[in-house]
C-alpha cells in the first residue's frame, strides 16, 4: 500500500453510500455495506506491516504545495485506529442487520457508510480544519441515524444531540480560525510544537481541545452523552461508541503530542479535567435501572481515565491501549445487551430479571465482557487497566499517585456498579415484562406500553423468548477479541510501541507531510506543482 491510496479510505465509503442509495437489491447493498469495513480494517493491517520499515507515509491530495494542499497522513497510530474502527464498525453494522435496522429503511446502510467515512477522513487528515470537515461529514447522517426510527423520545434525543453538536462545531471551527490566526496555519506538521513556544497558539489550540472533549464527553460538559446515546437504538449506539467519542479522542491524542510535544506544564489542567470524568462517570453509574444507559456513564468514565493515562505522562502508550480495549469492550456489552432488549422488548433491570437461567450463552459472554470493562483477566481490560497505572507511576510525584488512585478507585466502583448490573439482569425471578419494567430503554409513549400491557396479559401462555445465536454473534466476536488481545498482546506490544515512538518524535511525521518524497512526487495526486 502506497500513500497514493489513503484518500481512498474516506473516498471508498462515499462511492459505496451512493451506490447502496440507488442499488434495487438489499442484499446487494447489505454485501457492500459490510465489504466497506472490512476494507478499512485490511488496509489499516497493510498500513500496519508498512510502518514497521516505512514510520510515516504522506499524500497531498490535488497536487499543491506541502502546507497548502489537503494533507492524508497515517502512521502506526493511525493504522492501529483503522484497524479497530474497521472491526468495531463492521460488527455493528452485523448487529443491525440482525436487528432489522437495515430493513427498517433503505437509507441506513448509506447513512452508516458516510459516517465511516467521515471517521475514516478524521483518522488520516493532517490538517485541523479537515478535520472539522470530517466531523461533520460523521454528524451529519448520525443526526438522521437516530431519528431514523420515528419515535417520539428518539427525536428529542435527536434533538438534543444535534444542539449539543451544532454548538460544539462552532466552538470547533472557531477554535481553528483562531489557530490559523496566531499560527498562520492549520496543517499539523506546522504546528509540531508550537503550543509550547507561543501561548496565544496554546490558547487557541485550547479552544479546539475544549470542543473537542465536549464531542468525547468529559465532565463537566458530559450530560448530553448518557442521554443521547441509550435513546437510539443499541445497533446505532453501538456504531456511535466505536466512532464518535474515539474519533475526538484520537485527535485530542494527535494534537496534544505534535503540537503540545506532551507539555506537562499545560497537562494538569487535562489531567484534572480527566479524573474528575473518571470518578463522576463511575459514581453515575451505580443508580441508573437502565443497561445502556449504565454503559453510557461508563464510557464517560472510560473517556475520563483515556485522558488521564495521555496528560499525566510523556508517552501516550497507555492512553492508546485502553481506548482500543474501550472501543472493542463497550461495543461487545452495547450489542450483548442489546439482544436480549431486542428479544425481551425491555433494557430495564425489571425486563430482564433472570437471564442467567434462561439464556447460558448470552451469560457466559458478559460475564467475559464486564471482566473486560472492570479489568479482570483474561480479557483486554486487565492490560489496559495495567498500562494506565504504570503510565502514572512513571511519571510520578504527587499527580502520577493521584492518577493512580483515581483509575483505582473508579474501577472499584465501576465493579459495583457491574455487579449490581448483573444482579438486576441475570439473578432474580422470571421477567415481569416490558411493561411492567417501566418501557423499553428507548422509553416508548403510552400506547406502546399499553399495547404491551395487552399483551402480557397472555405471557404465561406464551413459550419463553430465547435471544437466537444469529444476535450473539457481533458481541460475542468483540468479546473474543478482548480475550485475544489478552492472550496475544505480545504481538500487538510492538505496533503500540511503534506508534507511541512516532507521537513522541515527530520529526518523521513532519518530513513526511511537508518536505518528504512522498508528499512532493510520488504520492502527489494529480502531478501539479
Amino acid at each position: 500500500m502506497t500513500a497514493l491510496l489513503l484518500p481512498l479510505l474516506a473516498a471508498i465509503p462515499v462511492m459505496a453510500a451512493a451506490v447502496t442509495a440507488i442499488l434495487p437489491s438489499r442484499t446487494a447493498g447489505r454485501f457492500v455495506a459490510m465489504a466497506v469495513p472490512v476494507a478499512t480494517a485490511v488496509a489499516g493491517i497493510l498500513l500496519l506491516a508498512l510502518h514497521r520499515s516505512e514510520p510515516v507515509i504522506a499524500a497531498a491530495v490535488g497536487g499543491f504545495v506541502p502546507g497548502v494542499a489537503i494533507p492524508f497522513v497515517s502512521d502506526s497510530f493511525t493504522a492501529i485506529m483503522l484497524v479497530t474502527t474497521g472491526v468495531v464498525a463492521l460488527m455493528s453494522l452485523v448487529f443491525c442487520d440482525q436487528t432489522g435496522e437495515f430493513g427498517r429503511s433503505r437509507y441506513f446502510a448509506p447513512l452508516a457508510l458516510l459516517l465511516l467515512a467521515g471517521a475514516n477522513g478524521a483518522l488520516l487528515t493532517g490538517d485541523l480544519f479537515n478535520l472539522f470537515v470530517f466531523v461533520e461529514v460523521m454528524l451529519l447522517p448520525s443526526y438522521a441515524l437516530i431519528a431514523m426510527t420515528g419515535t417520539w423520545r428518539r427525536l428529542g434525543v435527536g434533538r438534543l444531540f444535534v444542539v449539543i453538536n451544532l454548538l460544539t462545531s462552532t466552538l470547533l471551527l472557531a477554535g481553528v480560525g483562531f489557530v490559523y490566526a496566531s499560527a498562520g496555519s492549520v496543517n499539523l506538521a506546522v504546528l509540531a510544537g508550537a503550543a509550547r513556544e507561543d501561548g496565544r497558539v496554546a490558547a487557541a489550540l485550547g479552544v479546539v481541545l475544549m470542543a473537542l472533549c465536549i464531542k468525547a464527553g468529559a465532565v463537566p460538559v458530559h450530560g448530553w452523552l448518557p442521554r443521547a446515546y441509550p435513546g437510539t437504538s443499541a445497533g446505532v449506539m453501538a456504531l456511535f461508541s466505536a466512532l464518535h467519542t474515539k474519533v475526538a479522542l484520537y485527535a485530542v491524542i494527535r494534537i496534544w503530542a505534535t503540537a503540545f510535544d506532551l507539555d506537562p506544564a499545560w497537562g494538569r489542567v487535562l489531567l484534572v479535567v480527566a479524573l474528575v470524568t473518571a470518578l463522576w462517570g463511575a459514581v453515575a453509574s451505580a443508580s441508573p435501572v437502565g443497561t445502556r444507559e449504565i454503559l453510557a456513564w461508563q464510557m464517560v468514565s472510560g473517556v475520563g481515565v483515556i485522558l488521564a493515562a495521555l496528560a499525566v505522562a510523556q508517552a501516550p502508550g497507555g492512553a492508546i491501549v485502553y481506548m482500543i480495549h474501550h472501543m472493542v469492550t463497550i461495543g461487545a456489552l452495547v450489542m450483548l445487551f442489546g439482544a436480549a432488549e431486542h428479544v425481551y422488548r425491555s433494557g430495564q433491570f425489571g425486563g430482564l430479571t433472570g437471564l442467567w437461567y434462561r439464556e447460558r450463552p448470552l451469560g457466559v459472554l458478559l460475564v467475559l465482557a464486564i471482566a473486560a470493562l472492570v479489568g479482570l483477566p483474561p480479557t483486554s481490560g486487565l492490560i489496559g487497566k495495567l498500562e494506565v497505572v504504570t503510565a502514572a507511576l512513571g511519571a510520578g510525584g504527587a499527580w502520577g499517585i493521584v492518577t493512580v488512585v483515581v483509575v483505582l478507585v473508579s474501577s472499584l466502583i465501576g465493579l459495583v456498579a457491574m455487579l449490581r448490573l448483573w444482579r438486576g439482569t441475570m439473578w432474580g425471578g422470571p421477567a415481569r415484562g416490558a411493561a411492567d419494567a417501566g418501557g423499553d430503554s428507548a422509553g416508548g409513549d403510552s400506547d406502546e406500553r399499553q399495547r404491551r400491557d395487552d399483551e402480557n396479559d397472555d405471557d404465561e401462555a406464551r413459550p419463553s423468548p430465547r435471544v437466537p445465536a444469529r444476535l450473539l454473534v457481533p458481541g460475542g466476536a468483540l468479546t473474543a477479541v478482548s480475550v485475544a488481545m489478552f492472550l496475544g498482546y505480545g504481538a500487538i506490544a510492538p505496533e503500540v510501541d511503534r506508534a507511541v515512538a512516532g507521537l513522541v518524535d515527530t520529526d518523521a511525521y513532519v518530513s513526511a507531510v511537508l518536505d518528504g518524497p512522498d508528499a512532493m512526487t510520488d504520492s502527489t495526486i494529480g502531478g501539479r506543482p
